[in-house]
């Protein structure tokens, strides 16, 4: 399928970004996101190492390969099931370095306080953090703190630097999935997102939802072993969620993918709440699972290597990258027709990490 037939799809052939202030769906992951980076963020900075896009950079240094990023989190309400702002922060951070194939080693953190800001929360937070980089094997080593006027935040807003370290032979990034990779997931995808959404609009549901929120450098470390040289790329389906994830990976790439609905796992729980609340799943943040392209002839190996993993048990092969329909995402629906997966223009869920 020649791209000349994309606009059978929906595809607008116009320019999105004619906004005159910033809108919440700037910060989605989405088009919106694409557009304010496109348009503002590269002309501004654009250089070959920005350029790849991918969530960290991986810079030489004195013939040492590092993998450096930043990242804010402005997630609300900051406790919630399974975490809190300060664990996200430390996660996030930690997972955008081990999507590179990197060893997370040190991090930097950023506080953006409101006036009123209840100490024991405060405290609360930066326990968790402690607690998160410990787990992690991640020290904190420099930082910063504000505080603005009362009603001129919303409580704390982190922001979150990290460096690590690759070794070995590792190249990963987005431009490199070839047609015949299997895509791989390394589990129920949506938690994190419908754990957020339960608690900020007071839902209750027949079982708990809890943040997937969790350190996946031990996880990739484990997939390591199956050959680094297999593995193409590693994306981390926060903002935006799977389907925005495959998404930037299959035009990063110039390829295309098909999926099987049957085999994403989705909790019947977060099915059930994205039902109740008209989301899609497949749009729903993750915190603590990974979208991995892997060479055909070495993705049972890496399976079986996730699925020793506990963060890993259970991965599962969700569709193949294939030559046509470069950029798109199709989806073979549990009832037989297929479904463009695009990218979502707005917010779905806003303030969400």
């Amino acid at each position: 399928m020649s791209d000349t037939v994309s606009p059978v799809f929906g595809v607008c052939p116009l320019p999105i970004f004619d906004h005159k202030q910033i809108v919440l769906g700037h910060g989605s992951g989405g088009k919106l996101t694409a557009e304010l980076i496109e348009k503002i963020f590269l002309p501004a900075f654009a250089n070959p190492i920005l350029d790849k896009l991918d969530d960290q950079a991986v810079l030489q240094v004195n013939g040492s390969k590092l993998a450096f990023t930043t990242d804010s989190f402005v997630v609300t309400p900051i406790f919630f099931p399974g975490g809190d702002i300060g664990r996200l922060a430390v996660n996030g951070t930690v997972n955008d370095l081990a999507m590179s194939g990197a060893r997370p080693l040190y991090l930097a953190a950023a506080f953006i306080l409101e006036e009123g800001l209840p100490s024991d929360d405060l405290r609360r937070v930066v326990e968790s953090m402690r607690d998160a980089a410990q787990e992690a094997g991640v020290q904190f080593v420099t930082g910063d703190t504000k505080v603005v006027n009362r009603g001129k935040g919303d409580k704390i807003f982190i922001t979150t630097t990290g460096i690590g370290i690759l070794e070995g032979n590792v190249s990963v990034s987005a431009d490199r999935a070839i047609p015949g990779d299997k895509i791989i997931v390394s589990g129920y995808i949506g938690d994190h997102g419908m754990a957020i959404m339960s608690q900020r609009e007071n839902l209750e549901f027949e079982g708990t939802i809890e943040s997937d929120c969790a350190p996946l450098h031990g996880l990739v470390q484990a997939m390591m072993q199956a050959g680094a040289e297999n593995i193409h790329c590693l994306r981390d389906p926060t903002r935006g969620g799977l389907a925005t994830t495959l998404n930037e990976i299959a035009a990063r790439s110039r390829v295309g993918m098909k999926l099987r609905e049957d085999s994403i796992p989705i909790r019947e729980t977060v099915r059930g709440a994205c039902e109740i609340l008209g989301l899609d799943p497949l749009y729903v943040a993750n915190e603590g699972k990974l979208v991995a392209v892997v060479a055909a002839e070495a993705a049972e190996n890496v399976l079986d290597k996730m699925r020793e993993h506990p963060l890993g048990a259970a991965a599962v092969t969700i569709g193949e990258i294939v030559a046509e329909h470069s950029g798109m995402v199709l989806m073979k629906t549990e009832i037989g027709g297929t479904r463009v997966l695009d990218v979502m223009f707005g917010e779905q869920l806003p303030r969400i990490c």
